[in-house]
């Protein structure tokens, strides 16, 4: 009885229409200064500048949850500016595909998102030139996963794993270490680095490339393009303790930079590993060209993001939000067995950071209220105009589903008792969960609601003035007092919902 797909594309067509979404970061603004930056970069190193992409070229929705106005896919659309100077290499760890590690987003593996992001640069029209297999030691997967690649028609190389990376500069800066590697050719004078995730190894790829460059003669540069932490806003800012709190499972420290306050008397704001690798990055540097063109790793990157802020308060509010629902996602996750107590601990601790405890979210409070009145699982949202509706369990719908009829109605100006969709169009619903689909949970999920109602809407105009209001929960803040369904979880998230549970199971 499940129809995402349907209720995706509905979303996809009318989530933009009626959103009341209040806007922080300028949209248009960061597109055009964010690309006339990385034109500057480029002509600044001559003939070729390889870019390392840091987090994601598209589905970026940490950056448009903390920073309302941001496009999840805005730095993709910055980059096709310059498709036609630019290519992209497509990274991947030989660990990871030994491992099968999967994206938590997505729930799919590297190696198949490799494809993926492939497929999703050369639909906009962007030039993909290649994989590259970092960390190759031998591994029989990867040479399976290149083999696979190679019969595609897709072009693939091997980085190596040296030893002693990156310390060991003098072993790194020869022929016994990157000059091992695969050459990767490239045509453009812009050339992209980026993977499915983190640690795949881009800024080694990039290194290696320069120390092959140089070997023949060519001319080229290395920026990293990372969104978060935010240079230029203070160490402290809730959208820089929100990046922090999105990399805990890193253990990711913000820190000011102190070879930037070294080296111009300001402050600007970096993370720990690329403060602590910056030495051995001048070291590589100055191999590789006999000097450095950097004097900090802030230097080293591009990113225009904290000039393209309209209003602070609203991103520090979404990025208060954004903090807490990572604390509840690490609660959930610990109770699934998928994290540890140090990663929660760290987001505590976070939390006492920004000043903020789980009450700081009206829509928890709202939702265990309710739950204490019901005695039943509950959920509550709170409408963009600080309205708070809340739901409760019932033997026909669970909360979630509950929650989107009651708000819908709300927003529509239709009257709470009138049932929008009838108990007798539920109950053949039911039935053919249990009996036929084998199911233990009667009730409708959401996207059984979204669909029964949709087909209402065919010839009940309150269906189709209730459908037309779910554009509107876009940037809305809800809370569950348990755990919900993953189907329900990806409907809140097309919904653009900000989802919090509670780490209680469903009975």
């Amino acid at each position: 009885m499940q129809n995402p797909d349907f209720v995706s594309n509905f979303v996809s067509r009318n989530l933009s229409k009626t959103s009341n979404m209040k806007y922080g970061f300028d949209n248009e603004k960061y597109l055009k200064i964010q690309s006339e930056h990385i034109k500057e970069r480029i002509a600044h190193f001559g003939d070729k500048l390889y870019m390392e992409f840091g987090g994601k070229l598209f589905d970026d929705n940490h950056a448009s949850r903390v920073l309302p106005g941001f496009e999840p896919d805005s730095k993709l659309k910055m980059l096709m500016q310059l498709r036609d100077d630019a290519e992209i290499i497509i990274v991947i760890s030989a660990v990871d595909i030994e491992k099968n590690k999967v994206r938590s987003d997505l729930g799919i593996t590297y190696d198949v998102d490799v494809l993926r992001l492939r497929d999703e640069f050369i639909s906009r029209g962007l030039s993909v030139n290649s994989v590259v297999i970092t960390h190759f030691n031998g591994q029989a997967s990867a040479d399976a996963y290149r083999n696979r690649l190679e019969r595609m028609g897709i072009k693939v190389y091997y980085h190596h794993t040296i030893e002693g990376y990156p310390e060991n500069v003098s072993l790194i800066d020869s022929e016994e270490g990157f000059g091992k590697n695969d050459y990767v050719e490239t045509t453009k004078p812009l050339v992209v680095v980026t993977a499915p995730g983190p640690g795949s190894g881009k800024m080694a790829v990039c290194l290696s490339q320069l120390y092959q460059e140089s070997k023949r003669g060519i001319k080229a540069g290395y920026a990293k393009f990372e969104t978060f932490p935010v240079w230029n806003l203070p160490l402290n800012h809730p959208v820089n303790i929100a990046y922090e709190a999105a990399t805990a499972d890193l253990n990711d420290v913000n820190m000011i930079d102190p070879f930037h306050l070294e080296a111009y008397g300001k402050t600007a704001i970096n993370y720990n590993r690329d403060i602590e690798i910056f030495p051995v990055l001048n070291a590589l540097f100055e191999g590789i060209y006999g000097y450095n063109p950097y004097k900090s790793p802030t230097d080293m990157g591009v990113n225009m993001v904290g000039n393209c802020i309209c209003d602070d308060s609203v991103c520090c509010e979404a990025s208060l939000q954004e903090i807490i629902r990572r604390y509840y996602d690490a609660l959930c996750n610990l109770a699934n067995g998928k994290c540890n107590d140090s990663e929660v601990s760290k987001l505590s601790l976070l939390m006492k950071k920004a000043g903020i405890t789980t009450d700081y979210r009206k829509a928890t409070i709202a939702a265990k209220q309710r739950k204490e009145k019901s005695g039943v699982a509950s959920a509550a949202i709170e409408l963009a105009d600080g309205t708070m509706i809340s739901a409760e369990t019932s033997p026909l719908l669970g909360p979630s589903a509950a929650l989107i009829l009651n708000a819908t109605k709300h927003l529509a100006n239709i009257d709470h008792s009138i049932k929008l969709i009838p108990q007798n169009m539920i109950e053949p619903i039911q039935k053919t969960k249990v009996n036929y689909l084998h199911g233990h949970n009667p009730r409708l999920h959401s996207d059984e609601v979204l669909v029964a109602i949709s087909m209402l809407s065919l010839f009940d105009e309150t269906c189709r003035k209730a459908l037309s209001k779910l554009p509107e929960l876009n940037g809305c803040q809800m809370h569950s007092t348990v755990m919900l369904s993953e189907v329900d979880r990806k409907i809140f998230k097309k919904l653009g919902v900000g989802l919090t549970c509670d780490p209680v199971k469903k009975n």
